[in-house]
């Protein structure tokens, strides 16, 4: 798998620092900060989504490029368990199915005490390197 670039697009936006990427757990970490807050001051639920599908991808995307494939999210169900208005948190995900075609991958967040705060399933789908990169819908 080439090299990750969290640094630039939404990643970087949103401060995201990989901790670590195997094949089987992918660990992503960040500092809450203004940037990540809805008007009443709370993690914006969209920023607890997109790490989730940011840390499931990354774990698929490194399934499959031993394959030589690369993978699409397809479905991203994230629950907002407890709300948070600071500090450190960090997103472990882990595959539940690995599969020729498709992955599906969870991705809990907890804040530093270990406390649970969302938690998200991703399913993606791999594609061989011969196919067509997919198109944005009309």
């Amino acid at each position: 798998m080439s090299k990750l670039n969290l640094a630039d697009g939404w990643s970087g936006a949103m401060g995201l620092e990989i901790v670590s990427v195997k094949e089987d757990e992918v660990v992503i970490e960040w500092t809450v900060g203004p940037r990540h807050l809805q008007p009443f001051g709370l993690v914006h639920g969209g920023v607890h989504a997109g790490v989730v599908e940011t840390a499931c991808s990354i774990g698929a995307g490194f399934v499959a490029a031993k394959r030589g494939q690369t993978v699409v999210g397809v479905e991203n169900h994230t629950s907002f368990l407890r709300a948070v208005t600071g500090g450190r948190l960090r997103a472990t995900a882990r595959p539940l199915q690995v599969g020729r075609r498709a992955q599906l991958w969870q991705a809990d967040i907890v804040d530093a005490g270990g406390k649970l705060v969302a938690t998200g399933r991703v399913r993606l789908f791999a594609l061989d390197p011969e196919a067509p990169a997919p198109k944005p819908a009309d």
